[in-house]
């Protein structure tokens, strides 16, 4: 696996790395296993961030007395310098050091700049100057805030979703980062889960010789399949080539992350899942979505009152009442054997 460097920062780890958001869904035993065994199979950039519950805690478990061997980064959702100072407090706390390697504003609404009246970078220029942190990023689900984070010269990394279902603007960002030595590193390089084939994610990623994937990772057979690429270089064959070109005809456009930003719904609607429920029931064995939880969960799309929150709130733009409602149409053609899907 080659090494590629984050921009202006300088750091130089392997192009696999670990994003820790689904390890708050597991025990601290198996958190911290899992972790370990990411290090000593050659993975030493980390990610994770003070909203994802106990994340943080279980990455510090998992490397105390190591911090010199491993790269961490992580996020502050803040909007005021005061919740900028007690999540970065909380951060160092729970992650067991006195310096963070990246810190990022989190889901940022706009790209933070010194004079804009909120005292936000200042927090982070004053957090460099302490020490407490070593390089200044930003994480955006909004692609023209991303933009502007790069073009203006103030931040070091930029964390945004890319995979190969990404359009030609998300590649244009990254020719942007690459030319702005501006660090990129990949969230959801598995689109959320609509992605299940390891070799063809990796694949599409090492085309870009300055993106660094954080891949989410919750079991211990999803880490070994990007642990195979530490010692198997990625190879674009004809075959991976193809199914490339199919998937993106598929899926490309107009669907759901799953990124749960539209959440919650006044109703109680399960957005993230139900409003992408066509793919899933065609991407994974189709009974696990057709149980009775599940089409009770589907028919809660019945009670939607077009608030549309969750549109004004969704960082794609997507039209979600409509997107909702076109899934419970397919939903039910599948049940009542109208259309075919995978037992």
């Amino acid at each position: 696996m080659r090494e590629i460097v984050l921009g202006s920062t300088g750091i130089r780890v392997p192009q696999n790395a670990f994003g820790a958001l689904p390890i708050q869904r597991i025990s601290k035993e198996e958190a911290v296993k899992l972790l370990r065994k990411a290090y000593d199979g050659g993975i030493r950039f980390f990610d994770t961030a003070r909203n994802y519950t106990d994340s943080e805690e279980k990455v510090g478990e998992a490397f105390r007395g190591m911090r010199d061997k491993i790269i961490l980064a992580t996020k502050t959702h803040a909007v005021t310098p005061e919740e900028f100072w007690k999540d970065l407090e909380t951060s160092l706390t729970l992650l067991g050091t006195d310096y963070v390697d990246i810190y990022q504003f989190h889901c940022a609404a706009q790209a933070f700049a010194p004079g804009d009246g909120t005292g936000m970078y200042e927090c982070m220029l004053e957090a460099k100057a302490q020490g407490k942190i070593r390089h200044i990023g930003i994480t955006a689900h909004k692609i023209h805030v991303a933009f502007d984070a790069v073009n203006s010269g103030l931040y070091e990394t930029v964390q945004y979703p890319f995979s190969y279902l990404s359009g030609d603007k998300e590649k244009e960002l990254v020719a942007l980062c690459k030319e702005k030595n501006v660090g990129f590193i990949a969230m959801k390089a598995l689109a959320g889960g609509l992605i299940n084939r390891a070799d063809a994610a990796m694949n599409f990623i090492y085309q870009f010789d300055n993106v660094l994937p954080i891949w989410g990772i919750q079991k211990e057979k999803e880490l070994d399949d990007w642990l195979f690429f530490m010692e198997h270089e990625p190879e674009m064959t004809e075959e991976i080539a193809a199914f490339l070109e199919k998937e993106h005809e598929e899926l490309s456009g107009e669907f759901c992350r799953s990124c749960g930003y539209c959440m919650p719904c006044p109703q109680g609607i399960v957005i993230n899942q139900c409003a992408r429920m066509s793919l899933l029931l065609r991407r994974a064995p189709s009974s696990a979505w057709l149980t009775e939880k599940w089409q009770q969960e589907m028919a809660k799309i019945e009670t939607c009152i077009e608030c549309r929150v969750c549109a004004s709130r969704c960082p794609y733009e997507l039209d979600i009442p409509e997107l909702l409602k076109h899934n419970l149409a397919d939903y039910r053609r599948v049940l009542a054997g109208e259309v075919k899907v995978t037992p």
